[in-house]
């Protein structure tokens, strides 16, 4: 298992090279935030996580199958990686960061291309809605409606 590299994985770096060339730009594994997310954009309050199916339990994937030895061990294993994952998304949610997992077989060839648009999406819509609360919360002269002026308004002439 000392083989296994936890950075610049093939999955990963997949995912940084689609976001860089659309124009995102982002931090690797920010050592201050909870689990050392993957890649931290700022700028969208967002994190991505970029797990592998067997290590992080992807379930109903057919990347995750447990070995037909030390069945326990693994169980056990992945059980506490998929616990201290989602203790992780927990706390970056309640610091106000907005959580994304993409998990290996989503980067698969088949299905990559319609996965990583998916994410630019999902980024996109995040930065709308964060700039329309703020704009909204900044926004606090009244609505001007124009109209006619009220002089004669409703009444008759004949």
């Amino acid at each position: 298992m000392s083989a296994i590299k936890g950075k610049d994985t093939k999955p990963e770096v997949l995912v940084r090279k689609f976001l860089f060339s659309r124009g995102f730009r982002y931090r690797l594994n920010h050592p201050r935030l909870p689990g050392h997310p993957d890649i931290v954009l700022r700028k969208y309050r967002t994190v991505i996580f970029v797990n592998g199916c067997f290590w992080h339990g992807h379930s109903g994937c057919r990347y995750y199958v447990l070995p037909k030895t030390h069945v326990e061990f693994w169980r056990n294993k992945i059980e506490r990686n998929r616990k201290r994952d989602a203790e992780e998304q927990r706390k970056l949610a309640t610091m106000g960061w907005h959580c994304i997992t993409v998990w290996e077989c989503q980067l698969k060839p088949k299905v990559r291309q319609q996965t990583l648009e998916a994410l630019e999406y999902t980024l996109y819509h995040i930065y709308l809605e964060d700039r329309r609360i703020k704009s909204y919360e900044e926004q606090e002269c009244p609505v001007v409606i124009a109209a006619e002026p009220k002089d004669g308004y409703g009444e008759r002439t004949e």
